[in-house]
């Protein structure tokens, strides 16, 4: 009688994570870990230069011109005032990520989901600018949804 060897295991399915949370997404995932410090670099910058466009707006309309007619056109003073409260709590969301705290990630996710909504209102204000961060806040929103951290849950 010959005993057969056993089968050996079947390969982690893409996007599994081992018992000590290595895999994609995982502390092991470089781009998630980096990413997420990364996103929280951003956040921060974001936030600050979000402040200073908030305060350009409020300090003269001059500053800035709209491109044509648009559905969502505001008063560039209360513009100015939703970037500085958003460009706040950026500031703070992305100085929380910096902790690793699970706070600082549902925050960040947050406030960064209500930055592009106010970069997608102010596309016609300055439509690059607005891409640009609409594109880094996607990035953001990827780093912080795909980082799993190392400790216990």
């Amino acid at each position: 009688m010959t005993s057969a060897a056993p089968p050996p295991p079947a390969p982690p399915a893409p996007g599994d994570r081992g018992p000590d949370g290595s895999g994609a997404g995982g502390p092991g995932d470089p781009w998630a870990a980096g990413g997420l410090v990364l996103g929280g670099v951003l956040m921060v910058v974001y936030g600050l230069f979000a402040v200073l466009q908030g305060i350009a707006a409020i300090a003269g309309d001059e500053v800035y011109t709209s491109f044509g007619q648009y559905s969502f056109e505001f008063d560039l003073t209360a513009w100015g005032w939703i970037h500085v409260i958003v460009g706040v709590l950026v500031v703070v969301a992305g100085l929380g990520l910096f902790t690793g705290a699970d706070w600082a990630r549902v925050a960040s996710a947050i406030v960064v989901g209500l930055a592009l909504i106010a970069n997608f209102l102010w596309l016609p204000y300055q439509p690059f600018w607005s891409i640009i961060m609409i594109v880094t806040g996607l990035f953001v929103l990827w780093s912080v949804f795909n980082y799993r951290s190392s400790r216990p849950v």
